[in-house]
């Protein structure tokens, strides 16, 4: 197992050192959920055939993207069309 030392270093400098790289990592999530993401990638993602993404786009549920002759959705979107409401 791979194990990292660190002497004479305090826990303030690495969380200081750190920060960066998980500023960038929350970056780059959030940058993966304003993707654009095809009527395939809609279905594995919400566990649901192309029928029933028809349904959901036709009755406003979804909102799609026609890029020339293909249809896109905005992963963010979808994801926010599923996320439970809180009471």
């Amino acid at each position: 197992m791979n194990q990292i030392l660190l002497n004479g270093i305090t826990l303030e400098e690495l969380v200081d050192a750190l920060a960066p790289l998980l500023q960038l990592q929350q970056t780059k999530q959030s940058q993966s959920e304003n993707d654009l993401i095809t009527r395939k990638q809609v279905c594995e993602l919400l566990s649901i055939n192309l029928t029933t993404l028809w349904k959901h786009t036709r009755s406003g549920k979804l909102k799609s993207f026609g890029i020339g002759n293909r249809i896109f959705y905005s992963k963010l979107q979808v994801l926010e069309a599923v996320k439970p409401i809180n009471g």
